[in-house]
């Protein structure tokens, strides 16, 4: 599979009907579960002794970066949704959680289930978010409960992502020798 290396004796360990974008790097220690996924140009380094675990039918979008220190694992839920360019370094991430666009999770901070990191937040170390709460700005304060619509919203989003996969899986093919200048609008 593209995209995927071991690392010394770390050798990811990826369900089969898991999906890597050929451009990703899932390097080492990892483990991705049963229909997750990770997106063009994401990274998850798992160059540590504990792994970085990828929960069932979690995605991890474009551009996200993955990382640990030793002592120090991150962990992720089943149903999450990575979003585009966020960075999660030593964290858990509970069930059915979005960490919106540009955020940054840090080490030792643990995310409740059915939650939203809003986009670009920042969650210093050793914090802790409980369920079910909204998170914005930086550093990340909670400011209300999501609703039950809403949290149904984060399934429904996270499923999304198990469809795209499946689609890419079936349908991504690179266009060798293409020209260009031949296309036609």
């Amino acid at each position: 599979m593209r995209g995927v290396y071991s690392l010394g004796k770390y050798v990811p360990k990826i369900a089969a009907s898991c999906w890597v974008a050929n451009n990703a790097a899932v390097v080492g220690n990892v483990v991705m579960k049963e229909h997750s996924s990770v997106w063009f140009s994401a990274t998850i380094r798992g160059d540590n002794p504990e792994p970085i675990t990828v929960g069932e039918r979690s995605n991890v979008q474009d551009g996200a970066v993955l990382h640990a220190d030793s002592g120090v694992p991150l962990t992720i839920g089943d149903g999450v949704t990575i979003g585009h360019q966020a960075m999660l370094h030593g964290c858990t991430v509970g069930d059915n959680t979005l960490i919106g666009i540009g955020a940054t999770v840090l080490n030792n901070s643990v995310i409740g289930k059915n939650c939203v990191i809003g986009a670009h937040s920042l969650i210093p170390e050793n914090k802790s978010i409980p369920d079910g709460s909204l998170v914005v700005g930086s550093p990340g304060k909670v400011v209300r409960q999501l609703s039950e619509e809403q949290i149904h919203a984060l399934k429904v989003g996270a499923e999304h992502y198990v469809s795209n996969k499946d689609w890419f899986k079936e349908a991504l093919k690179e266009v060798d020798g293409h020209d260009p200048t031949q296309s036609k609008l």
